[in-house]
């Protein structure tokens, strides 16, 4: 791997002590019976939600930046996919969370667009690496 694929990557795995940190958080919240959480439905899935999203693009984002160097972009294209992979589990995460951060919140608020913003991310470095890898094979 290129020194700033390496970076890149290094980058994301110091996020996954937050996604350790907030799952911790869900099961104190359910643990204690927190009122806000268990019992607003909306509120428990979108954190749910932002939860696994997190793990699940943190792994995503490791495992396409292994491609990257691979794909023989050029160097401002590179540096553009590897962003993108580390935006999508930072942002769909938040958009989740920061949609209903008060405990009373029963709709999600302007800030679940930050979801659709880190899904485009996703979509947009995953569409340029693989087409990109298509090409070198």
């Amino acid at each position: 791997m290129s020194p700033a694929s390496l970076g890149t990557a290094g980058v994301v795995l110091v996020t996954v002590p937050t996604i350790a940190i907030g799952g911790a958080s869900l099961l104190t919240l359910i643990g204690r019976r927190t009122p806000g959480y268990l019992d607003n439905p909306v509120r428990r899935g979108l954190w749910r939600a932002g939860h696994a999203h997190a793990g699940v693009l943190v792994l995503f984002a490791l495992v396409a930046l292994t491609y990257v160097d691979q794909a023989r972009l050029a160097d401002g294209t590179a540096a553009l996919v590897r962003l993108l992979f580390v935006a999508a589990p930072v942002l769909m995460p938040l958009g989740f969370f920061l949609s209903v951060v008060r405990p009373g919140d029963t709709r999600p608020n302007r800030l679940i667009w930050l979801t659709t913003l880190g899904g485009l991310c996703l979509a947009a470095g995953t569409l340029i690496l693989g087409i990109a890898l298509i090409q070198v094979a």
